[in-house]
């Protein structure tokens, strides 16, 4: 009797803008020697149904006012924001990009975010 064994290779996210985002923050990493970059293109390349999921409510417990945020991942709109922050992320619900500018907050792609602060200082990571 035969047995076949099918070896699967892990190919990353299909998503082409994803694929892009995580070359671009490796690349950044090592050019600027910021680790912060890595580690955001690490949560990026896990499977989809490991990939991380903030609520609204989730950053309003841990971010101050007018702190920079960082969800590598999707952020979603259960719960409330009352406080000024600027939240970076993958993706943004339509309800949580509303409760964030509602809160006079801030909503903005990671490639913004590496433009803006190539280091990546004073940033906080939520997962």
């Amino acid at each position: 009797m035969l047995k076949l064994i099918c070896m699967v290779k892990r190919t990353g996210p299909s998503n082409t803008y994803l694929r892009r985002l995580i070359d671009l923050l490796k690349s950044k990493s090592r050019e600027l020697n910021a680790p912060i970059w890595s580690d955001i293109a690490e949560k990026l390349e896990r499977p989809r149904r490991k990939r991380v999921g903030v609520n609204i409510a989730d950053i309003g417990r841990n971010a101050d006012k007018n702190e920079i945020v960082i969800v590598p991942g999707v952020v979603m709109g259960t719960g409330e924001l009352k406080k000024p922050v600027t939240v970076v992320a993958w993706k943004f619900t339509p309800a949580a990009e509303e409760k964030i500018k509602k809160a006079k907050g801030k909503c903005m792609n990671i490639e913004e975010l590496v433009k803006e602060n190539p280091k990546g200082t004073g940033v906080r990571i939520l997962v």
